[in-house]
């Protein structure tokens, strides 16, 4: 495995972890709260650093791979609808205690990003992987 798949996955698991701690300690506690900050910190470097050394590699192969294109148009797509969740949940928790809301919200963020990791580690990952091995 690629150091870099390497280390996005470890974000990966980072991010799980901390949005874990967050429903245990809830965002009404100062903790929560501190937790929900870093957790979207987490989640911007993250996807920042996807965007600066493993899209790119795949995007210059996309253009000779018609199926490569159709996966990633596909996932940018996925990618916008759950940036708008993600900061939206995180926003809304960081400024206000709706904790009537927070479960249920929490519960969707978590599903949703616990697909897309998935998803991104089996297709995306492994696409890479096999790139990167050709290079």
């Amino acid at each position: 495995m690629s150091k870099l798949v390497e280390t996005l996955k470890e974000e990966h698991a980072i991010i799980a972890d901390a949005l874990n701690k967050i429903k245990t300690a809830g965002v009404t506690t100062k903790a929560g709260k501190e937790l929900l900050l870093s957790a979207k910190a987490g989640l911007l470097s993250h996807l920042k650093h996807e965007d600066e050394e493993l899209y790119p590699l795949l995007k210059n192969a996309a253009k000779n791979d018609e199926n490569l294109l159709q996966t990633l148009s596909l996932f940018a797509g996925d990618m916008d609808s759950i940036s708008t969740t993600a900061l939206t949940f995180f926003d809304k928790y960081s400024k206000d205690n709706h904790d009537t809301d927070f479960a249920k919200d929490f519960g969707r963020l978590f599903s949703i990003l616990s697909n897309r990791i998935r998803r991104e580690e089996s297709i995306i990952y492994s696409k890479y992987e096999e790139l990167n091995v050709k290079k």
